[in-house]
């Protein structure tokens, strides 16, 4: 038996990295995924390669009046949600001398005031025993250089888990993160740093970093969070999974 069969999950950001491999997953497992990007073409491009179970909404997470007008599109398409995988995000870095307001604003925007407004936005669509899962990550954990804002950010996500997932115990909605550590995505593209900056900073400082020596793969992740978003977890309440090789457990 599929573990999501007849289910519809929401994905934002998922036309790449991880939020893709979750949408691979979770339509494997029987969902009907919806997912979100922010550019048409992206959007079109990927639900091509999803196949007949998958459907697109171009939203910007970062934007308030699309956040706020996704429950209607996503109404539109298939009236409910059982699962939400709030996705959107990407790393920028600069030091405390480089950080300047557009860097801040745009971090946050994305991933805080986008992360609180998405749930505001799809809760009414969602029934008793859904699943909603967040991205936090292991920045919350490490003092990671350049990495302020961003580790902000997932600070502030970090406690939406337990906030989030006490206001909606009472209507048995489960709320939980999936934490990672160092994986394989376009990730670090969006960084500022170039392709040699990449490769020295993950071969010489990440990888060693990492219990069992190596980066992760998006598909690692993908199977932690449909398992957040299944039966599987049904009592697992208001917490996180790190999926990290071991990086910030010893």
């Amino acid at each position: 038996m599929k573990k999501l069969m007849n289910k519809v999950a929401l994905i934002t950001g998922g036309t790449s990295g991880i939020g893709k491999a979750t949408a691979i997953d979770f339509i494997e497992q029987g969902a009907t995924v919806i997912i979100t990007g922010r550019h048409q073409k992206t959007v079109d491009q990927t639900v091509s390669e999803l196949g007949e179970n998958a459907l697109g909404i171009v939203a910007d997470s970062g934007n308030i009046s699309d956040l706020k007008s996704l429950a209607e599109k996503v109404k539109s398409l298939k009236g409910t949600v059982d699962i939400l995988y709030v996705n959107a995000g990407y790393g920028k870095f600069a030091t405390i001398e480089e950080i300047d307001e557009v860097h801040y604003d745009e971090l946050f925007n994305v991933m805080v005031k986008g992360t609180i407004f998405t749930v505001q936005s799809i809760l009414p669509l969602m029934n008793e025993g859904s699943s909603i899962i967040l991205n936090t990550s292991i920045v919350t954990e490490i003092g990671m250089q350049g990495a302020s804002v961003y580790s902000a950010c997932k600070g502030a996500v970090k406690s939406f888990v337990k906030t989030f997932a006490s206001e909606l115990s009472n209507r048995k909605i489960r709320v939980n993160a999936v934490s990672p550590g160092p994986i394989e995505t376009g990730f670090f593209n969006k960084t500022g740093m170039n392709e040699e900056e990449i490769d020295g900073f993950v071969d010489e400082i990440l990888v060693p970093q990492v219990p069992l020596g190596r980066i992760g793969r998006a598909q690692e992740v993908a199977k932690a969070i449909t398992y957040l978003a299944s039966e599987d977890s049904s009592y697992v309440h208001g917490t996180e999974i790190y999926v990290d090789g071991g990086m910030v457990q010893f």
